[in-house]
């Protein structure tokens, strides 16, 4: 398949675009020498299966859980737990038909990837940042620290703001990508959060990437 070849809609192919999104969140292999020796904080061994009906990863469901909401971008994504508080652009498509990643000399922006559901709405939406640049730590620097029952906030042009609960953190290698279990639709409205992570080489940059797996549990 071609760059070209790689379509979807806003509840879309998964299969096709898992590794554009790769692509496009890769772009920024390294960061200053400091940082890669140190390197980002890495998950604690925690599965990241997606939660059933009756609950994630065993635990209860929650008694209520907010209706799903309508459709409104993103513009701002707070992480309480690892001090995250960023603008968020929406990335799209570019013209290989790769997914592109927040523009690398902005490196406190996070994007929202237009070819899914904007967060809160049912299904699964996608928010990328960078890990580093070569002028130190990015957004998502510390993206692998976060643990179950962290809070993620996401703030929406239509004044909401939709609150996820992390329910599992991991590392994903590139190679292989479960594509269908990051990003299928489990009937309620779930989001991930993507950064580059695993091992670091100068030659290839980053192995793999943390996928934090969030589901909607409150919206103010």
């Amino acid at each position: 398949m071609g760059r070209s070849d790689v379509t979807t809609g806003r509840h879309g192919a998964w299969g096709l675009v898992a590794v554009a999104l790769l692509v496009g969140v890769h772009l920024v292999r390294g960061g200053a020498d400091e940082l890669r020796a140190e390197g980002p904080p890495q998950p604690q061994p925690l599965a990241a299966a997606a939660p059933d009906v009756a609950g994630a990863a065993g635990r209860p469901a929650p008694v209520s859980v907010p209706d799903p909401l309508p459709a409104s971008a993103p513009v701002r994504v707070r992480v309480p737990a690892v001090r995250i508080d960023a603008p968020v652009t929406s990335v799209g498509l570019d013209a290989d038909g790769w997914i592109e990643a927040p523009p690398p000399e902005d490196d406190r922006l996070a994007g929202w990837f237009t070819g899914a559901v904007t967060p809160g709405e049912r299904g699964t939406a996608v928010v990328v940042g960078h890990v580093d640049t070569p002028n130190g730590r990015a957004v998502f620097y510390d993206l692998g620290a976060l643990g179950r029952g962290h809070r993620v906030e996401i703030a929406r042009r239509d004044g909401r703001t939709a609150v996820f609960a992390v329910y599992g953190v991991e590392v994903v290698p590139k190679e292989g990508f479960p594509a269908d279990r990051v990003y299928g639709d489990s009937g309620a409205p779930e989001l991930r959060l993507i950064t580059c992570g695993g091992p670091f080489t100068e030659e290839n940059g980053y192995a793999g990437n943390v996928v934090v797996s969030a589901r909607l549990v409150e919206v103010r």
